[in-house]
């Protein structure tokens, strides 16, 4: 397993040589996702490919952002990426360089995942979808509509946003909260996630 690559504004990338995903993060050489891939690759039959770690600082200037995916973008072999920590200000910085968000990028305004399809490279929000599938685990099917229940959620992080965001959406139909409360120690991130709700247009109080 290759050391993590500490990003820069200047970094020189080498060329991937052979299929190469990345992990965007702060410290991913510690990760357990170095050891699962490899587990994972090989249930998946993606032959030799293998996981880079690229680590950036808290809130790292624009220009890295830029650094890490201009060149996963024109790299052949570079598929994608895994983005954790720095997934705002990773699109906040890079928005134009991505031909396609999907719905949840579009309306968190980061990107938890990067692929490419034919020519375009895309960035993906996948954690409204990966915490849905964890309360669909262990919730009664039609929960929501059969009990009235409402949900309350400690905290307005990106979790929190996560999964109220989940339970908002209308493809659920009546199995929806009848209500949803969050709290939190300050108001600017109450603020936050009231506008994105907002914009889910649900009818849920």
């Amino acid at each position: 397993m290759a050391e993590a690559i500490q990003a820069t504004a200047d970094t020189k990338f080498s060329p991937a040589g052979k299929t190469t995903m990345y992990f965007i993060g702060m410290t991913t050489g510690r990760s357990s996702i170095m050891r699962v891939f490899p587990r994972c690759s090989e249930h998946l039959k993606l032959g030799d490919a293998v996981i880079q770690g690229i680590d950036c600082k808290w809130h790292d200037d624009p220009a890295v952002y830029r650094r890490v995916v201009e060149f996963i973008k024109h790299d052949p072999l570079s598929k994608g990426a895994l983005v954790t920590t720095h997934k705002l200000d990773l699109l906040k910085a890079c928005r134009e360089l991505f031909e396609y968000l999907d719905p949840y990028a579009q309306l968190m305004g980061e990107v938890s995942s990067i692929s490419k399809r034919n020519d375009q490279l895309r960035g993906h929000a996948k954690d409204p979808i990966s915490s849905g599938l964890a309360l669909e685990a262990f919730l009664p099917q039609g929960h929501w509509g059969r009990t009235g229940g409402e949900a309350f959620s400690i905290g307005a992080g990106g979790s929190s946003l996560a999964v109220t965001s989940y339970l908002m959406d209308p493809k659920h139909g009546a199995n929806r909260p009848a209500k949803i409360i969050v709290s939190n120690r300050s108001v600017p991130r109450l603020e936050e996630m009231k506008e994105i709700h907002r914009k889910l247009n649900s009818p849920i109080p």
